[in-house]
């Protein structure tokens, strides 16, 4: 295993911050900042404090260097840390264009929720379907995958041909689940939703390994077996609910 994945649930919405790390060169990618930075910055950078939920290898000592955020999409759960952490890193921020209005929305929609989140930070880099991007030996395969929200991307972490994939999906599908397609303003559509995860995530391998926004991990062959709303027996529901 090239890659060190580390699992934060943060945030009063309990949201997966996954924490990459190439075990060559130490280059770091946070996946969906979308709270308690603090704690993530504390962990990252000296590896005290409240170190994190899951992990797929036993807590290493490595040096780290954080060189990217990623977000798979804008919902303020998901983005809501990302201020401080552009903050303390100075890296470049990605997010697919079709969020760019939504993540102008952040402050506003944690409100909603009678929860605080800073003033919204703006992207320095846009991702588009089928781009590659590479951080160390840490080479992710971008996918769009709208109906959640507009912009929603799944990233997936291509490992050698002896390992599963990793696929960090944000809330397109979780264990047993999919996501909301009903929140404002946000582009939710089921039925795109639907044709997203069968056409992008379905497509790869049943062993990938799926990190999903909210949740525990699963797999892509075990959602394609089972899952109630898209898996082999599902029916087809108007609506769904989830995060």
């Amino acid at each position: 295993m090239a890659a060190l994945i580390e699992g934060f649930y943060v945030g009063p919405l309990q949201m997966r911050c996954s924490v990459v790390t190439c075990l060559e060169t130490g280059d770091t990618v946070i996946i969906d900042g979308g709270d308690e930075a603090p704690r993530l910055i504390d962990w990252i950078d000296t590896a005290s404090g409240d170190g994190p939920d899951e992990s797929n290898m036993p807590e290493l000592e490595i040096e780290r260097t954080v060189v990217v955020l990623l977000n798979t999409h804008a919902h303020f759960d998901h983005s809501g840390a990302i201020p401080p952490l552009l903050e303390r890193y100075g890296v470049e921020w990605y997010l697919h264009e079709g969020d760019h209005q939504l993540q102008t929305t952040a402050k506003q929609s944690a409100e909603r929720w009678r929860l605080h989140a800073p003033e919204p930070a703006l992207p320095t880099k846009t991702f588009e379907h089928g781009d590659e991007v590479i951080f160390g030996s840490l080479r992710f395969e971008v996918r769009h995958a709208p109906g959640h929200s507009l912009g929603s991307v799944c990233l997936i972490l291509r490992t050698p041909e002896d390992e599963p994939d990793h696929a960090f999906v944000g809330d397109v599908i979780f264990a047993g689940g999919v996501g909301r397609t009903d929140i404002p303003n946000s582009g939710g559509d089921w039925p795109l939703l639907k044709k997203s995860i069968e056409e992008q995530l379905f497509t790869l391998d049943d062993e990938t390994v799926v990190y999903p926004g909210h949740g525990p991990l699963t797999t892509i062959g075990e959602e394609r077996k089972s899952n109630p709303f898209v898996g082999e027996r599902a029916m087809d529901p108007t609506r769904n609910f989830y995060f």
